[in-house]
């Protein structure tokens, strides 16, 4: 696959930064993503015809699929942009406004998005696993990142988002003693490593729940990083994942979730304990 990267940052990103950043973030794929995944990929710069998007003009556009760098956290027509120029392409966006809201660099975005959309291009996979609090299966996102999406590392000097194992993805919830590695930089928090399905301290689950017929999230309750980036990430209706769901009512149902022993890589036997709308709210999150 070789996806594309249209820089409309509006000087925000340079050419110069962003092709230093594609280099880290190509390496990254072919040494660290592809040997777990068996998915190569290559992300290169693309020129633009204007300085703004025009629905008339195409940008320069060669790859399978196409990322674009934007200089505000949502832009009004800018998804109305893409399918007009590259209707059926698989995209995504890096807001960098978006990124500097939530204290990411935007190079960490775009390893995100990269990672993501290599992962599941069309935005529609799903993996049955275990419902977080209920004693039942659901179909989780096919997201390479979000579990451990506040974990960061560094090639060549870029911060590069850290992401899953194919492990995770598995239904057998494999003991700590087994030394079993379910993302890449394997941290070991109170409780143990990341667990399948799973959440690490700033990440998140989402997944479709068959019995509310409608996608829902969960993050550890009091986790305040995790829930600045869901609804940071809410504000962009624009972006790739919020499309997919624009219809849902996970932003009106955003919850945290607290662990009633363990924080989220616990085996099986323990449970989320969903918190409720007013203990939400006095965390300061906003699910609209």
């Amino acid at each position: 696959m070789i996806i594309s990267i249209i820089n409309h940052s509006n000087g925000q990103v340079t050419d110069e930064q962003l092709q230093t950043a594609i280099r880290a973030i190509n390496r990254q794929i072919n040494e660290d993503f592809a040997p777990y995944w068996g998915m190569p990929a290559t992300i290169r710069l693309e020129g633009r015809s204007v300085e703004d998007p025009d629905k008339i003009q195409v940008p320069d556009m060669r790859g399978d699929a196409v990322i674009y760098l934007w200089d505000e956290i949502d832009v009004e027509g800018a998804l109305g942009y893409h399918f007009v120029n590259f209707r059926g392409v698989p995209f995504g966006f890096v807001f960098t406004e978006l990124a500097r809201s939530i204290g990411e660099p935007w190079s960490v975005t775009l390893s995100h998005e990269v990672l993501e959309l290599i992962g599941d291009s069309e935005a529609n996979l799903l993996v049955m696993g275990p419902h977080p609090v209920e004693e039942r299966d659901v179909f989780h996102w096919h997201e390479m990142c979000d579990a451990v999406q506040a974990e960061t590392y560094e090639i060549d000097g870029i911060d590069v988002s850290n992401f899953v194992l194919p492990l995770y993805f598995t239904g057998t919830r494999e003991a700590d003693e087994l030394g079993a590695r379910n993302d890449f930089l394997g941290k070991i928090y109170e409780g143990g490593p990341l667990r399948s399905f799973g959440i690490n301290p700033g990440g998140y689950v989402g997944f479709f729940d068959p019995e509310l017929g409608d996608h829902d999230t969960f993050s550890i309750r009091g986790d305040s990083v995790a829930l600045k980036r869901l609804e940071v990430k809410s504000r962009a209706r624009e972006a790739r994942r919020s499309v997919r769901y624009r219809d849902s009512a996970i932003r009106d149902r955003l919850r945290s979730a607290a662990i009633a022993e363990g924080d989220g890589r616990a085996p099986e036997g323990n449970r989320f304990v969903l918190a409720s709308t007013k203990e939400q709210n006095n965390t300061g999150a906003n699910p609209s």
